[in-house]
């Protein structure tokens, strides 16, 4: 141990000091690259401005920017009013009203808890917690999925933004009301007649707890924010795909009728907009038929994304993998159906 030196008097020269001095490794000198890398920044700046600035200016962007805009401005009001009411539903309406609200037999509880979307507002981010807190308090299963696929689709907030995205076009309305509680109900009943208590998780009862309107502010501030997000992703690519798809493309998909359908409907997956939205989206891909964009209207608020992901996390994978092409499948049938009929 010869060869080691310490000099307990000099390790710190200042014993109330909050870091240890230099000698004992900190670097002397630190921060020396910071001005260069600001530096560089600076360079690339400057350039990109030179370089995009003719492109920022070009009629495609000015297009794209024209279609981005329209859409939020045109869907903003409505998304916010339906996330407002979502968050009131689920802060003040006391849990025993499910209950005392739904018929005792499973089979008519299915078709009024459909209806019961029709009246009780609320996106697809509050519906998944909405059924699972229904299945916690007694409530069937199949009439909490009836719930959770109708209450997204044909509440008012949601049918007044259709008739305001197509004006002057009443029946696309009626089709997405019937089709959507069509669809709602044949998943309920399939489900109560072919469904299995092993492939449903359902969660425990939670308990209450904290003021109401604390959780009224949590819930409109969480549904906003995540609604909002899905928003303005579904702008971006509705506007991104009037712009740079070409036209004849779109021409010649929409001219395939059964494929047109599916398209809009894997649209309605991939994008997933919230429902208080996706009539503007729909609306501004005039290349697709009225029957495709219905089959968007109505796949949207029961399939997409981020449902899928809420549903694995709430009722299980095993639950998620039948449930959500089952609703798919009917979606698409229906809508094709109905379109074909009504519009």
């Amino acid at each position: 141990m010869s060869h080691l030196h310490t000099d307990p008097p000099r390790a710190w020269t200042d014993e109330d000091g909050p870091v240890p001095p230099d000698s004992w490794g900190r670097d002397p000198s630190p921060g020396r690259t910071l001005p260069w890398g600001f530096m560089l920044v600076i360079v690339l700046l400057v350039a990109g401005r030179f370089a995009l600035a003719p492109h920022l200016t070009s009629a495609a962007l000015r297009t794209w920017a024209t279609i981005f805009v329209a859409i939020c401005v045109q869907a903003l009001p409505f998304l916010v009013f339906g996330v407002a009411l979502s968050a009131a539903i689920t802060a003040f309406v006391p849990a025993s009203f499910w209950t005392r609200a739904l018929p005792g037999r499973p089979s008519v509880a299915v078709p009024v808890a459909g209806m019961a979307g029709a009246v009780l507002p609320g996106c697809e981010c509050a519906s998944v917690p909405v059924a699972s807190g229904l299945m916690a308090r007694g409530v069937t299963p199949a009439a909490a999925l009836a719930f959770l696929l109708a209450s997204p689709a044909i509440n008012p907030i949601v049918l007044v933004a259709t008739a305001v995205a197509f004006p002057g076009q009443p029946l696309m309305v009626a089709a997405r009301f019937g089709a959507s509680l069509t669809v709602a109900v044949l998943v309920g009943w399939l489900w109560l007649r072919f469904g299995r208590s092993e492939w449903l998780r359902i969660p425990s009862r939670p308990h209450g707890g904290g003021s109401k309107l604390v959780a009224f502010g949590e819930a409109m501030r969480h549904d906003l924010l995540h609604a909002g997000g899905f928003l303005i992703v579904g702008g971006l690519a509705a506007a991104t795909l009037n712009v740079l798809v070409p036209r004849e493309w779109l021409t010649a998909v929409a001219q395939i009728p059964w494929l047109a359908v599916l398209v809009m409907a894997l649209l309605a997956v991939l994008l997933s907009i919230c429902s208080e939205a996706d009539a503007f989206v729909a609306a501004s891909m005039t290349a697709f038929s009225p029957t495709a964009k219905l089959a968007f209207l109505v796949v949207g608020p029961m399939v997409d994304l981020k449902l899928i992901a809420l549903q694995i996390g709430t009722f299980g994978r095993a639950f998620a993998v039948r449930f959500v092409p089952l609703t798919f499948a009917l979606a698409v049938l229906v809508s094709a159906l109905s379109g074909w009929l009504l519009l």
